[in-house]
């Protein structure tokens, strides 16, 4: 079904490995377009709980995007290139209502770093390298990387990678807010599949709000108005009555995801 991605579901959870190994993984316009496949994909099937994105091999998660692909685009062909893609990708990740993780193994750089980020958290190898080295190409990050990489990391730090292109460590990507958990290559997926086992055993109602609560975040009193209609939300699904039920009765829930 896919030429560039290699896509299975074990436990619920959907695993998307981007395969284009002897390339780093960069993305190009088919790893784009199949992408948004298979994110459509998590969205609309009821047996995927939650996705994991990662690269194939141990070099790379994905080392930015395919720059043969940029030599010949014109002004409005670039906008209409990182339009795309995050219409396509990006945001569609970002505003998933299942949790996507990102299990970054080698170098997330450029669109790859971008990837990472639009993802609702990053476990990290020890051996991945991050980094948005757009500058060294007379570009900056088209896929959302200087809004979500200064969501996270603040101001001052997100200027200096970005206009110095410099690569940081995963453990210094820790240190900075980007990723939540550094481990060995080996126990980089299996980390990851732990922590979406136990999402998975909470309300997906309630996990498909706070996504979208959290990515709403607003220091106004818009943000806080937007939790409260949310949370009230909750109140007219079934999970939460199950929720309430269980802990009074001191058992175990069993979510519907209704």
């Amino acid at each position: 079904m896919y030429n560039t991605l290699l896509v299975q579901t074990n436990d619920s959870i959907c695993t998307i490995t981007i395969n284009r190994p002897d390339k780093l993984n960069a993305l190009n316009k088919t790893v784009i377009t199949e992408l948004s496949a298979a994110i459509d994909e998590v969205y609309i099937n009821a047996d995927i709980k939650s996705a994991i994105i990662t690269g194939a091999g141990a070099k790379a998660f994905v080392a930015g995007a395919d720059i043969s692909e940029f030599l010949e685009l014109s002004a409005a062909d670039g906008e209409e290139l990182a339009r795309r893609g995050q219409q396509w990708v990006f945001d569609k990740i970002e505003n998933s209502p299942k949790p996507i993780i990102a299990a970054v193994n080698g170098f997330a750089l450029g669109g790859g770093c971008e990837l990472a980020l639009a993802c609702h958290f990053i476990y990290a190898s020890e051996n991945a390298k991050f980094g948005q080295p757009e500058v060294n190409l007379g570009l900056i990050p088209g896929y959302g990387g200087t809004q979500r990489l200064t969501q996270l990391i603040g101001r001052n730090r997100s200027m200096e990678l970005l206009m110095t292109g410099n690569m940081i460590t995963a453990k210094e990507a820790m240190e900075y807010g980007m990723v939540n958990k550094v481990t060995s290559t080996e126990e980089l997926l299996p980390k990851v599949k732990e922590t979406l086992l136990l999402i998975q055993s909470k309300a997906p109602v309630a996990i498909g709000n706070v996504i979208e609560c959290v990515n709403n975040f607003d220091h106004t009193q818009q943000g806080y108005d937007f939790e409260i209609k949310k949370f009230g939300e909750c109140f007219a699904t079934e999970d939460l009555k199950e929720g309430a039920s269980a802990f009074l009765e001191k058992r175990k829930a069993n979510f519907k995801g209704k």
